[in-house]
């Protein structure tokens, strides 16, 4: 189901082809419709675990000038800051401007990247606090992959509740693999701690095909399912903060769940008790 390969110096030292150029350095397919892949990062990026950039391809020549135009959309960066790469999970839509191209990036291609990176998905937007929650659905998971990993995370918070919302069981696997992975592996151990990773509460849901816990998480959180399932008290604005990145009818929906929990929305600028990533790529890329 997924394949790897590492980039050969060749395609390492290729002179670069398109403006703000990098190269793909290896390429997952997770499902018919998901795919991650990494890419080499330039030198002078900087950024905060959580944040986007612009990536993407030349789009179509003009049919009469010939001319190309690049096509470029939002995507969060899935690796944390401290990575030598960077690391994008992004969606597959047959018919849409981008996807329909990027989704056959093979390694040694090139990619446009913007190093301009932005977001609201990062802790300097949040108030202290105990307990933090990340909610997503689809590659909504990706900025909370960067957050995963970053040491910041779990030196702010005692407990860090993951729960990602997919239709069906083959979409929770790049979300799975990474904490599974991310438990396991003696770099992030020596890196974030045992004793931190051990923070991670992970809460998978499906919608549509049958799974061990079924239900959109905003129905979960209503009915006070999530709060029974994980043994946890009901979030209150004196102990818990969360990020939110999702669809935009899901963000909306969270976001009413946090205001009716007395939370208020935070920014880089006026840090709060929850946030939203309003540039999440939809289906529609």
């Amino acid at each position: 189901m997924t394949e790897q390969t590492p980039v050969n110096q060749a395609a390492a030292v290729k002179a670069p082809t398109l403006p703000d150029a990098q190269t793909v350095t290896s390429v997952t397919h997770w499902t018919d419709r998901l795919f991650s892949f990494r890419v080499t990062r330039p030198a002078s990026l900087r950024f905060r675990s959580g944040e986007f950039v612009m990536i993407g391809l030349m789009g179509d020549p003009h049919p009469e000038t010939g001319k190309q135009k690049p096509l470029l959309r939002a995507y969060s960066i899935a690796s944390p800051a401290w990575d030598d790469e960077l690391e994008f999970y992004s969606i597959k839509v047959p018919d849409g401007p981008l996807t329909s191209k990027l989704q056959h990036i093979k390694v040694g291609d090139e990619i446009i990247l913007r190093p301009k990176p932005v977001g609201t998905l990062v802790h300097d937007a949040l108030l202290p606090g105990k307990r933090l929650w990340f909610f997503s659905t689809g590659t909504g998971f990706a900025p909370f992959a960067s957050l995963l990993r970053e040491p910041q995370t779990y030196e702010d918070y005692d407990e860090v509740i993951i729960t990602h919302t997919c239709r069906d069981v083959a979409e929770l696997t790049y979300g799975a693999k990474l904490i599974e992975d991310l438990k396991a592996d003696e770099l992030m151990q020596e890196l974030i701690g045992p004793e931190n990773l051990a923070k991670i509460r992970y809460y998978p849901t499906t919608t549509r095909e049958q799974s061990p816990k079924m239900g959109r998480i905003t129905t979960l959180l209503e009915d006070g399912t999530v709060f029974a399932d994980l043994g946890v008290p009901v979030i209150t604005p004196e102990t818990d903060r969360a990020m939110v990145c999702g669809s935009l009818a899901f963000n909306k929906d969270i976001q009413a769940l946090m205001e009716g929990y007395g939370l208020k929305e935070g920014a880089n600028s006026e840090p709060g008790h929850y946030v939203i990533e309003k540039a999440f790529v939809g289906d529609g890329v």
